[in-house]
């Protein structure tokens, strides 16, 4: 895009953000929530320094963050389906053979222990151990860009070994999931290979 006006650039943008959200429409059943989903991520590529529900209901221009909390809670549509096109649309625009995949874990502070994984444990955004979730990403990286395409909850031995814990946080029997966060960074590599992101996925 080298030389290209700011005009064209920007539509450009507003051209690939009209795809990446007809991509998404078929994952929900009722238009308004289809909607809802595109504003919610309208907030998310927004300048707001800190990305609240208010902040992103009111870049959407609505009364409340009822709807933008809707999507991330009530709503009923599949993450997974939506990270398999998040992956696909990365490989069309950023593939190539010397690509890599990158893993890394970071922590989400909290309070309480209801939130799924919550424990005393150590991380990096904090620089100690402290109450918080961890997870695990990984990210598709070539020489056109990078991209998110994975991620997986990493769930502590004392959430494991307590099924009525794992009840309660409505915890799925079922990927996206794991007890030690190097078999989730192996399953982020694996699931890179079987869907065709990557040919070698080493870490050191």
């Amino acid at each position: 895009m080298a030389g290209a006006s700011v005009e064209t650039t920007l539509e450009l943008w507003a051209s690939s953000l009209r795809d990446v959200k007809a991509r998404m429409r078929p994952l929900f059943s009722q238009e308004r929530v289809a909607v809802s989903a595109g504003k919610f991520l309208d907030g998310l590529l927004g300048n707001e320094p800190r990305k609240t529900g208010w902040m992103r209901a009111e870049a959407a221009g609505d009364s409340g963050p009822w709807r933008q909390q809707a999507i991330l809670g009530r709503g009923r549509w599949d993450a997974d389906a939506l990270r398999e096109m998040v992956r696909e649309y990365a490989l069309e625009t950023l593939a190539e053979e010397t690509a890599v995949l990158v893993v890394d874990e970071t922590g989400f502070l909290k309070q309480g222990k209801a939130s799924c994984g919550v424990a005393r444990q150590y991380t990096g955004s904090a620089g100690k151990i402290t109450n918080c979730q961890i997870g695990v990403f990984a990210s598709y990286v070539s020489r056109h860009g990078y991209a998110f395409i994975d991620r997986e909850l990493y769930l502590p031995k004392e959430w494991t070994d307590d099924a009525d814990r794992l009840k309660a946080a409505h915890v799925p029997g079922r990927g996206g999931l794991c007890n030690e966060a190097a078999d989730c960074a192996a399953n982020d590599c694996t699931s890179a290979r079987r869907k065709g992101a990557l040919r070698v996925c080493g870490g050191g």
